[in-house]
């Protein structure tokens, strides 16, 4: 749960630029989807966390803070991308923000993917029905996000190949 959070919160990072970057109306409301569902997951997960007594971190885009070694490090999460790929896409405007925005989200929703299946695989994780369900909805809904930010890049593609 900590983990994702950090994670859900950088794509709402990515989606919350889609209308100052010159985003185009289906980027838009694929970028609305996104910050809508991932702010209630949070949400959920953060009361997941507060129920078990467990730390609630703030959702931070940049990634997991962790103490290694009385040091305080940055962990990305699968599919996050790194400070460099945030700089790329917040300097991006127009058709170029639509296509790296859909190559950035893929990446991060595939990592998010990857998170559940190494979940779901750990013996004894996901037993209980919240975290169960979190997991399988995160699962569904970008695994459905990514065929459709796919077919949505193909055009993107193929629409700036016929305007050379």
């Amino acid at each position: 749960m900590t983990h994702m959070i950090s994670h859900h919160a950088q794509a709402i990072e990515m989606a919350g630029w889609a209308p100052s970057h010159g985003a185009s109306p289906s980027v838009q409301r694929l970028s609305e989807r996104i910050i809508n569902a991932q702010q209630d997951e949070i949400a959920t997960m953060q009361q997941w966390l507060r129920d078990r007594h467990q730390p609630v971190p703030e959702p931070d885009p940049a990634g997991v803070k962790m103490m290694m070694g009385g040091a305080e490090h940055v962990m990305l999460m699968p599919g996050m991308l790194t400070e460099n790929q945030m700089k790329e896409l917040d300097a991006a405007r127009g058709p170029d923000f639509d296509r790296l925005f859909l190559s950035f989200m893929i990446q991060h929703h595939q990592g998010a993917i990857a998170m559940v299946r190494q979940l779901f695989a750990s013996p004894g994780a996901a037993r209980e029905d919240l975290a169960f369900k979190l997991a399988s909805d995160v699962n569904v809904d970008q695994t459905t996000e990514v065929a459709r930010m796919q077919r949505m890049l193909a055009a993107a593609v193929t629409e700036t190949q016929t305007s050379q």
